[in-house]
């Protein structure tokens, strides 16, 4: 398949041209994610704004709708009189389309979503833990899947796309951080999740990286649509990160693109550390266990991260600036326009270390380093779940390279 793109009167221009071993319906499945993810970004397009975004003839761009609405996937909206020539009709994405099932494995606890084809959460299921084992992992998602599927229609049912699990990789490196016992996470080493469950249910399995899952909830569902390039931040029990370039969602030759965890930074002692060591909420937790303060509020309860206003307020401050100097490390390589933070906290919290950090990256350095734009992340403290949820979808209805997508609407439908 050869791709190419063009300018032609102002509009982004994208052609799919069948190449030696190139199949039909590759080019066609290929054009219906193209349809479907303009959509998604923009409802209420019309067939002629698809056929002029994408250079699409408007013959093709009726097959491909009307296959879409055939499928569910689209609905119509009221039709728009009152314009120059035929009246015409604005087009969307169906909520009911299409449903997807995520789970964000963490260090305290595991979580399930159910998502619909826009992202409204229809199912949230939580369990806690002192650090998550295989077994408790597998079972909980049985017991999920069954809860969910049980409510749903068989129409619904059909519908499921996938389920999609967002975890760290190599997990049983994690014992000193969750306090486990030596060995106690071994049973990691060998357990294939995507094995062990693809036989258990009529749909296909996913596995992605947490950090990475989560960038991509925010990629199809939060401020991705607003910045082309961007770093992305999600500060959970331990800090992770995710990369999109000119509109691509990029995962990395081994899944761990984005992996500000493990950013290098040179502590007070001198010593090197990582900035996971410093700026996760590892440390809050640590600290309120040296003031025999019991951590599991944070979470257990919606509003836990209230409950201890001042070791809250010292972590902030001490975990902004190393965030601030991997920020412009980071932006020393790539001049990201943007830096989205996120995390598994209450917005207000989330605000306030932006502010922070904003504050700490005026102290440094930055000659030479065009200052990125931080801003807040629209998912929130699911957003790990949500991306689980969100990795059928990109298999099966979103093009994750969407460069050309971000120059159409900038083109303006």
């Amino acid at each position: 398949m050869t791709l190419s793109t063009e300018r032609d009167g102002g509009a982004f221009v994208r052609s799919v041209a069948a190449g030696r071993g190139s199949k039909q319906s590759d080019i066609r499945a290929h054009n219906e994610r193209l349809v479907l993810s303009l959509l998604r970004r923009r409802s209420g397009l019309t067939k002629a704004d698809i056929a002029r975004l994408t250079g699409l003839s408007a013959q093709a761009v009726s097959v491909i709708m009307r296959k879409l609405e055939e499928d569910g996937l689209l609905g119509r909206g009221s039709i728009l009189r009152g314009r120059i020539g035929q009246p015409s009709t604005p087009m969307a994405l169906k909520a009911d389309g299409a449903f997807s099932i995520g789970v964000k494995i963490g260090r305290r606890s595991i979580e399930m979503v159910l998502i619909d084809f826009v992202g409204n959460l229809r199912e949230v299921f939580r369990e806690t833990y002192r650090w998550p084992m295989p077994a408790q992992v597998i079972r909980f998602i049985r017991e999920g899947v069954e809860t969910i599927t049980n409510k749903l229609t068989a129409v619904e049912k059909a519908r499921i796309a996938g389920l999609g699990i967002a975890s760290p990789f190599e997990l049983w490196l994690w014992e000193d951080g969750v306090g486990a016992p030596r060995g106690a996470m071994d049973a990691w080493r060998t357990t294939d999740l995507v094995k062990e469950l693809e036989d258990q249910f009529p749909f296909p399995i996913y596995l992605q990286n947490d950090a990475t899952a989560a960038c991509g909830a925010e990629f199809v569902f939060g401020r991705g649509q607003d910045f082309q390039s961007y770093l992305y931040l999600f500060i959970g029990f331990f800090i992770g990160g995710g990369v999109v370039l000119n509109g691509s969602l990029l995962s990395g030759t081994t899944g761990n693109a984005g992996a500000i965890g493990s950013f290098p930074l040179r502590g007070r002692d001198g010593q090197m550390q990582q900035l996971i060591d410093v700026a996760s909420a590892l440390t809050l937790e640590m600290r309120l266990q040296r003031d025999n303060i019991d951590p599991s509020t944070l979470w257990t309860l919606p509003d836990g991260w209230s409950t201890f206003p001042e070791a809250v307020q010292d972590w902030i401050a001490t975990i902004a600036p190393p965030i601030a100097e991997a920020i412009i490390g980071a932006c020393s390589v790539i001049d990201f326009p943007a830096v989205i933070i996120d995390g598994g906290f209450p917005a207000d919290i989330r605000q306030q270390i932006i502010e922070r950090t904003n504050e700490c990256i005026d102290t440094l350095n930055t000659k030479g380093i065009v200052r990125p734009k931080i801003v807040e992340g629209l998912v929130g403290a699911q957003a790990r779940a949500i991306g689980g949820a969100c990795l059928p979808y990109f298999d099966k209805y979103i093009l994750s390279s969407s460069h050309f997508m971000t120059e159409a609407m900038m083109s303006g439908a």
